[in-house]
């Protein structure tokens, strides 16, 4: 693998892993706000 290849897949890598880091993120809020309306409903 030359060192530009490497660069590329480094690259690609870190702009999936904040995308999944931008999916979790969105769960734990959306968890949360379920279980604070349900707690508030009742």
């Amino acid at each position: 693998m030359t060192p530009e290849e490497k660069a590329e897949f480094e690259r690609r890598r870190r702009g999936r892993n904040w995308a999944i880091l931008g999916v979790l993120i969105s769960l734990v809020i959306l968890f949360y706000f379920i279980s604070t309306a349900r707690l508030l409903r009742g």
